[in-house]
């Protein structure tokens, strides 16, 4: 079992101890760094996966991330069989998403009642648990009315399935409706978070989705907040060839952000990394973590050396200067 950030007879663990944030207007406490687990099953095996999530809850870390259409379920499965053995269900609070599947090969999206319960049963079998602390839509579609896909949460809620719900990659008016549809009529669950790319490369949510979010009372999970791995500076010099990158659908995910205003946002957090002594990837998280509006970014790694870097950020702020530094240069 991981133990606690804080020893038994209340002396600090070595690392400090992770600072607790509301989930928007809602009584649910997560940690404000979640542990991203897109990878899990597939290309973190089970032994990096358990060495994950040992370093991530010793650091006092609680918010897990999962969905099901990541592996297609790999990942839920992989939860599953380390809860209990290396934390106990109550030292987590567990997410997970429904509404893309990839089980034909291609992605494909279904955000109707039916098949969001339906998924929502599996993902709980494949997790070993009778319920999740959060369960978000992954993703908005047209071929299924808003109100329909809300009516999912409702059961899902009031079945005991899940305790809070949530909405993932909506825009600022999609995530408007859904939220004032749900505070329009009492029964109905509220929404407690939207998880939404986010980072120096990409701040197209802070124009609408996290003002929404503000004033309806979500919290606001950015995934991604490394910038798909670029802000890590690993790129400067080019595509490592063992990097994920360095294939053809990553490649596509990570070369959007390859472009000169990116190598002039990732030289500008490695000149305030040097300056500070801190890492990029550090000056990067922290910018995200602290930004108005923020819950917890969700931070993915393959491996558990890779999570380190982000796990040491706790004590770390930036300073003012440099944060108006960084936002001029990555401004939209």
């Amino acid at each position: 079992m991981a133990r606690p950030c804080n020893e038994p007879d209340g002396r600090v663990a070595s690392l400090a101890c992770m600072q607790q944030r509301s989930l928007g207007a809602t009584g649910l406490k997560v940690s404000r760094l979640g542990l991203g687990t897109m990878t899990w099953g597939r290309d973190t095996d089970e032994h990096e996966a358990r060495d994950q999530l040992v370093a991530f809850t010793e650091a006092g870390g609680t918010l897990l991330d999962t969905a099901a259409g990541y592996g297609d379920g790999a990942s839920e499965e992989l939860i599953g069989s380390l809860l209990g053995d290396v934390v106990s269900r109550d030292e987590v609070v567990l997410a997970t998403k429904a509404g893309i599947s990839r089980r034909t090969g291609e992605r494909v999206t279904n955000t109707s009642r039916g098949n969001l319960l339906a998924t929502l049963d599996a993902s709980l079998k494949r997790l070993g648990v009778d319920h999740v602390d959060l369960w978000q839509v992954h993703v908005w579609t047209d071929e299924t009315p808003v109100e329909e896909t809300l009516h999912a949460l409702d059961l899902a809620v009031s079945s005991g399935r899940a305790s809070y719900v949530g909405v993932s990659n909506y825009t600022g008016w999609q995530t408007a409706q859904a939220a004032t549809w749900q505070r329009a009529v009492p029964g109905r669950v509220p929404l407690a978070s939207t998880q939404v790319e986010y980072s120096l490369l990409n701040r197209n949510v802070e124009h609408e989705v996290v003002p929404a979010a503000q004033a309806l009372g979500l919290g606001v999970l950015p995934w991604s907040p490394l910038g798909r791995g670029v802000l890590t500076g690993k790129y400067r010099t080019g595509t490592p060839s063992d990097s994920r990158a360095a294939t053809e659908h990553f490649g596509r995910f990570v070369g959007v952000y390859l472009d000169d205003r990116g190598r002039g946002i990732v030289e500008a957090v490695a000149r305030a990394a040097d300056g500070l002594g801190w890492s990029p990837l550090e000056v990067s998280l922290v910018w995200v973590r602290d930004r108005p509006g923020v819950t917890a970014p969700i931070v993915g790694a393959r491996t558990a050396a890779q999570l380190d870097g982000a796990l040491g950020v706790e004590d770390l702020t930036l300073p003012v200067e440099i944060l108006d530094a960084l936002d001029d240069v990555s401004a939209e």
